[in-house]
């Protein structure tokens, strides 16, 4: 799903030439900040072609201030299934339930603010179900804060300018993400700019603004 061939130069940590593998099915949690749409391409992007159904949970709040999702709207191939529900703890029992589910290709849950329902047990809960049942899980926490939590990922993602279009100049490119990983069980904090290749299925390195080969001129 992810293909990165080099990190993000302002990174803290040592270069590592790939994040292969490093994404096995666990608990991913997205900030989008005031960008949810953001963060919900991001969890998409990762799914690539699916041959089985997407579980799709939204508390009430969630679908009033994002809406609910529009599959024909988009290029993702595989059928949804929605939940809405009427509260968070409604919602995270739907996504537990999803997650013991192996016929399902994953499971996207969001959430609004910072409810009651949704402490470190709930988000460890969601993270066993997901490792046990090979369930990939994103819970995208929309106005809320990294607060404790289970999950074996987290995110910061937000916007970024999209690369050239191939054919159209004058036409936005492929989708681009601002993406911060700043909590994980198995590689170091530091962030990258990812890009979609949507023929590849994939997520790629992205080039700063102003990148250019070593030696060449400003001018040139």
């Amino acid at each position: 799903m992810f293909h990165v061939s080099r990190l993000d130069p302002r990174a803290e940590t040592a270069p590592d030439p790939s994040l292969d593998g490093a994404f096995a099915p666990c608990l991913q949690e997205i900030f989008p900040g005031p960008h949810p749409a953001s963060g919900t391409g991001f969890a998409l992007a990762q799914l690539g072609a699916c041959d089985r159904p997407l579980l799709w949970v939204q508390e009430r709040t969630a679908i009033r201030e994002g809406g609910r999702p529009f599959p024909h709207g988009s290029a993702f191939g595989c059928d949804i299934i929605h939940v809405a529900a009427s509260n968070a703890k409604n919602a995270l029992w739907a996504m537990e339930e999803g997650l013991r589910c192996k016929a399902l290709s994953a499971v996207i849950g969001e959430l609004w603010g910072e409810p009651a329902a949704l402490d470190f047990t709930a988000t460890r809960r969601l993270a066993v179900a997901s490792e046990k049942h090979g369930v990939p899980a994103f819970l995208l926490r929309i106005g809320g804060a990294p607060n404790l939590s289970g999950a074996r990922q987290r995110w910061r993602i937000g916007p970024a300018p999209s690369p050239p279009h191939r054919w159209n100049p004058a036409a936005p490119g492929t989708a681009a993400f601002s993406a911060e990983l700043f909590r994980s069980r198995t590689r170091a904090p530091a962030s990258w700019t990812l890009h979609h290749d949507g023929a590849a299925n994939r997520l790629d390195l992205a080039p700063e603004a102003g990148d250019r080969a070593l030696g060449e001129s400003q001018a040139g």
